[in-house]
């Protein structure tokens, strides 16, 4: 039976026969390869959604950007602080000495990168900025306070130990957040705060170990406490000044640029009060294998923070903290094969429970969501 365009384009009653028509002799040439066009050769829903397919291309590209930049910047990170590389007159130990640089590096080749986002989107690097660069002082300290806290740390405690412990930030958050502008939360969040809290605790002490002076343990865990109480300072300080100013009028790369700003005059007031200009200088000039690292840990430092804005902007937050949270898990993954550290069964029960409340938490953020958006 031959179909022609005339017979599509009759009213719905004349197409029925004709499907059922198609139907039985496609049943009955089943064995036979189809040679139709290549519209034939893809099934109706691939072509009937193509929105689906592109938001799909999107996700994937935004999914494979923040693993590649955060899986990179992780191991970078600790690379730099754990090896044990040539030792020279001011550095005897061979061990990278200064974590203040590495915060430097990122912040100087973050401003780069925000000074051409904002010029591209705005016209103007300085003109259309709403918040003037004090307002982004406060928290461009604590940012650089937590970043120079999260390098030192690994000098006495593991990636995998710092990785669990830096889940446990919603404590902080929930206290800044209080603080600050006075919000309350939900009896709930406290249990989901509690669990976390108890399984990074698991972690950390099933960690340690037998060989490490505890005294260094102590210290380590003390540069992650300042680490996270910056670190929620830093998130806390910033929706204030989206509110104070007004969030249409402060895009995410104004933030970026604002804060980054902050953050290396910060950087680089420290690095020449502590004089770790000269020791840098002359460890590099020893060892310039640590500035390729250095590079790349800014370059992924900067392309990450692209993604984050770029995620966020497109699917939300929540599908953002699946892909971090995921990010999280592949690191601990990633340093216990490359750097030999071993995880006991102790240590594994305290990440699945960090990481089975983090997973809730997405879940039910994720439903009260979709009940705002459906009325329901």
């Amino acid at each position: 039976m031959l179909k022609t365009e005339a017979n599509y384009a009759k009213p719905p009653r004349t197409i029925k026969p004709l499907l059922t028509d198609t139907i039985g002799e496609e049943k009955s040439s089943s064995r036979e390869v189809p040679l139709g066009t290549p519209d034939d050769l893809v099934p109706r829903w691939f072509s009937a959604n193509p929105d689906f397919f592109y938001q799909a291309r999107k996700f994937m590209l935004c999914f494979a950007g923040l693993q590649a930049s955060y899986l990179t910047w992780g191991y970078m990170q600790e690379l730099i602080m754990t090896t044990q590389f040539t030792p020279t007159e001011r550095v005897p130990t061979g061990k990278f000495p200064s974590a203040a640089f590495c915060v430097f590096s990122n912040r100087f080749l973050a401003v780069i990168v925000a000074i051409i986002a904002v010029r591209i989107k705005h016209g103007a690097v300085f003109a259309n900025n709403k918040a003037p660069l004090l307002a982004f002082t406060p928290c461009a300290l604590s940012n650089t306070m937590s970043s120079w806290s999260q390098y030192a740390s690994l000098k006495y405690v593991s990636f995998p130990v710092q990785t669990v412990f830096k889940s446990s930030k919603i404590i902080p958050v929930m206290m800044m957040g209080k603080f600050l502008k006075g919000t309350t939360y939900p009896n709930g969040q406290y249990i989901e705060a509690l669990l976390i809290t108890t399984g990074v605790a698991i972690f950390s002490v099933a960690s340690k170990s037998s060989d490490r002076d505890t005294n260094t343990e102590f210290i380590g865990l003390v540069f992650l406490l300042v680490y996270i109480c910056c670190d929620s300072f830093t998130s806390q300080w910033q929706d204030k000044v989206y509110v104070q100013y007004g969030r249409p009028n402060v895009d995410p790369y104004q933030m970026m640029l604002g804060v980054n700003i902050s953050a290396i005059c910060i950087t680089t007031a420290g690095l020449i009060v502590t004089g770790d200009f000269p020791i840098v200088w002359e460890f590099l000039s020893a060892n310039p294998v640590v500035l390729h690292y250095n590079i790349i840990t800014a370059i992924t430092s900067a392309s990450g923070q692209l993604c984050i804005f770029y995620t966020i902007k497109e699917f939300g937050p929540i599908v953002f903290t699946i892909i971090m949270t995921t990010r999280q898990m592949i690191s601990i993954c990633i340093s216990s094969v490359v750097f030999g550290h071993t995880i006991s069964l102790k240590a594994f029960t305290g990440a699945a429970l960090v990481f089975s409340v983090l997973f809730y938490q997405i879940r039910r953020k994720y439903y009260a969501r979709l009940r705002r958006n459906t009325g329901g």
